[in-house]
């Protein structure tokens, strides 16, 4: 059959148009797909607690690990230390370069994280009885701690201005947990209670048999504490259901580290334990020399915790556990009990002591790599972020560790900032990508 050649020009230039006009109907979905993707990506980085540099709550995260993948401080040199005129034993949060911190007369504070410069403070009331030893956490630009007072507050981040506060019956020491717009705390009423985030109003509360000082760590849907009633309790996280509880020979002060499917805690009958988080079944127990305050630390298949706290017969040794068998791998003697909970960073151990010290040891041995003598004892745990690491003292002292050139504060960027360009860059590259394909369509 012949073919019309002087139709065959058109021919292909409606075969070009129908072409184009397809690659244009797919530039413009897959640009629409890709901003709403990561729009959708930059709104949850927006919304998330921290970033990897950032110690936002007791023991770094929600499953109270006590182990972040910062940079660690390795050297004790003093970038800077900030009088905050009375005793300290609450541990620091550090969010986006700024630590936030309660005092024992009701204050808290808003410091910049890389110079020790004061931002803001405010305080509660003056007094013993507004003690504030919670630890601060920090979640969707909100801080949330208990005070001696009985009594459960919310801040704003930026301000330091009260958006509410919770009373419960006696003293709260535990240190708050926040997981899906839900607070977790315990008080010395016996009871762990889940408040509404963002309002305060209580969504449940679980009465134990004694006050509870643990704080709970949260997983998979779980709340996890332990109580001076000697129990550790697996609590439901949306109803306060109670799903299993372990007895143990002491009360419990230490909270609990969950990982991997184990749950790791102290006790004052001198052993750490390990429990299956599903069932509270024990896998296996380890006996110190002295009561157990100190909360463990897991990492890399090992766990860490102080023992011995504030007597003649203090073990003073910091452990290191196979997190599989229990069997010790290491211990190292400090000078005197131990409260303080580990944190590790990398091949890293720091820990606080009542002798006043806080140590830095190698992970794999225990040696000893550094240590900074404060002038009191110290009862807090460290917190670390980008090469440094921060510490509180009964000496009335902040102190921040480390090496300036690791410090990076100043250059922080806002996340939203990140996910804009992220977007920019995307986008441009779909288009350029499209826009080769098109050209190359046309040419054929």
């Amino acid at each position: 059959m012949a073919v019309n050649a002087a139709a065959q020009p058109q021919t292909n230039c409606q075969e070009t148009k129908i072409i184009g006009d397809m690659m244009k109907q797919k530039l413009a979905s897959t640009i629409l797909l890709t901003v709403l993707m990561v729009s959708a990506c930059t709104f949850v980085g927006a919304a998330s607690a921290s970033t990897s540099d950032d110690w936002p709550m007791f023991r770094a995260d929600l499953n109270h690990t006590g182990a972040a993948s910062t940079a660690p401080a390795t050297t004790n040199s003093v970038l800077w230390q900030f009088d905050a005129g009375i005793p300290l034993g609450s541990s620091v949060a550090v969010v986006e370069d700024k630590i936030y911190v309660g005092t024992n007369n009701g204050a808290v504070y808003c410091i910049n994280a890389g110079d020790g410069a004061q931002i803001w403070k405010v305080s509660l009331r003056q007094g013993y009885n507004a003690a504030i030893s919670s630890s601060i956490a920090v979640a969707d630009g909100k801080l949330y701690f208990g005070c001696y007072n009985g009594a459960v507050y919310c801040l704003d981040a930026a301000t330091g201005e009260q958006l509410w506060h919770y009373a419960t019956n006696d003293s709260v020491q535990s240190s708050p947990a926040v997981s899906n717009g839900h607070v977790y705390i315990g008080s010395w009423d016996g009871n762990v209670y889940c408040l509404d985030a963002a309002t305060g109003n209580k969504l449940w509360n679980y009465s134990t048999g004694a006050l509870v000082d643990s704080s709970p760590a949260v997983a998979d849907g779980k709340v996890y504490f332990g109580s001076a009633d000697k129990n550790v309790y697996c609590l439901n996280a949306d109803t306060g259901a109670k799903i299993w509880s372990y007895a143990t020979g002491g009360i419990i002060q230490s909270s609990p580290a969950v990982v991997d499917g184990y749950v790791y805690i102290g006790s004052h009958d001198y052993n750490v334990y390990c429990l299956n988080a599903d069932t509270g079944k024990k896998v296996w127990n380890y006996q110190e020399q002295n009561l157990v305050d100190s909360s463990p630390a897991v990492a890399n298949g090992f766990v860490y915790v102080g023992s011995g706290v504030l007597d003649e017969t203090a073990d003073k040794n910091v452990y290191c556990l196979n997190a599989t068998t229990g069997e010790k791998v290491w211990s190292y003697q400090t000078g005197d009990g131990i409260y303080s909970a580990p944190a590790v960073v990398g091949d890293y151990v720091y820990i606080g002591g009542w002798d006043g010290n806080l140590y830095c040891l190698k992970a794999k041995d225990g040696t000893n790599v550094w240590t900074y003598t404060t002038q009191n004892h110290v009862s807090a745990s460290p917190a670390v972020s980008k090469g440094i690491v921060y510490i509180t003292s009964w000496d009335h002292n902040i102190y921040a560790l480390g090496t300036k050139a690791q410090n990076t504060s100043s250059v922080s960027l806002p996340t939203w900032l990140i996910g804009a360009a992220a977007a920019i860059v995307i986008v441009v590259i779909v288009v350029a990508v499209l826009v080769f394909t098109l050209k190359r369509k046309q040419k054929r």
